[in-house]
C-alpha cells in the first residue's frame, strides 16, 4: 500500500489593480456608464442649490435632497474620472492624431469639474446645515454656492459636450 500526499498552492486573493476597479463594470467599459451619472446630477445639484440659495421659500423641501446630492456628486464625478482613465489606458493608450488631440481636450475638464463638484458640495453642505443657525452665514454660503454652481455647471458642460465630440466625432 502507497500512500501519495499530494501538497496544493495555498490559495491567494486575487490580486486588484488600481485601475480594474473602474475598467469595467459587467464586461462593458465602466467610463460610458458612470458618467452618465455625473453628467446628470452634477446639474441637478447645480440646479437645486442654486434654488435652495435664491429662493429661500424653496428651502424645507429641497434641503435633503441638496444635502444628498452634495455628497453623491463628488463621488460620481471622482468616479466618471477614474473610469476615463482606466478607459485610456485599456483601449486608447495608442491613440493618435485627432483623436488623441479630442481624449485630451476632453480629459483637460476632469480635474476642474472633480475640484468645482467637490467645492459646490461642501459649500451647499454648509449653506444647508450651518446657514440654518445663522444669517449672516447663510448669505456667505449661499454666494459661494451660486458661484460654484455656474463653475461646476461650466465644467460638466465642457466635459459632456467634449466627450461626445470625441466619441461621435462631431
Amino acid at each position: 500500500m502507497c500512500i501519495t500526499v499530494v501538497m496544493q498552492p495555498e490559495p491567494t486573493a486575487p490580486q486588484i489593480r488600481k485601475e480594474d476597479m473602474f475598467d469595467e463594470i459587467l464586461g462593458l467599459p465602466a467610463h460610458p456608464l458612470i458618467v452618465h451619472a455625473a453628467v446628470v446630477l452634477t446639474p441637478l445639484l447645480c440646479l437645486l442649490a442654486l434654488g435652495y440659495a435664491l429662493a429661500p421659500r424653496f428651502r424645507p423641501m429641497a434641503a435633503w435632497a441638496v444635502a444628498a446630492l452634495a455628497v453623491i456628486v463628488p463621488a460620481t464625478v471622482f468616479a466618471a474620472k477614474q473610469s476615463g482613465e482606466a478607459l485610456e489606458r485599456a483601449r486608447f493608450a495608442s491613440a493618435d492624431g485627432v483623436l488623441a488631440q479630442r481624449i485630451e481636450v476632453h480629459q483637460s475638464f476632469a480635474t476642474p469639474l472633480l475640484y468645482a463638484a467637490l467645492g459646490l458640495g461642501v459649500s451647499a453642505l454648509l449653506m444647508v446645515f450651518a446657514g440654518r443657525r445663522d444669517k449672516r452665514l447663510q448669505l456667505v454660503f449661499s454666494a459661494t454656492t451660486v458661484v460654484l454652481a455656474a463653475v461646476a455647471g461650466y465644467y460638466v458642460f465642457r466635459a459632456g459636450d467634449s466627450g461626445a465630440r470625441a466619441v461621435w466625432g462631431l
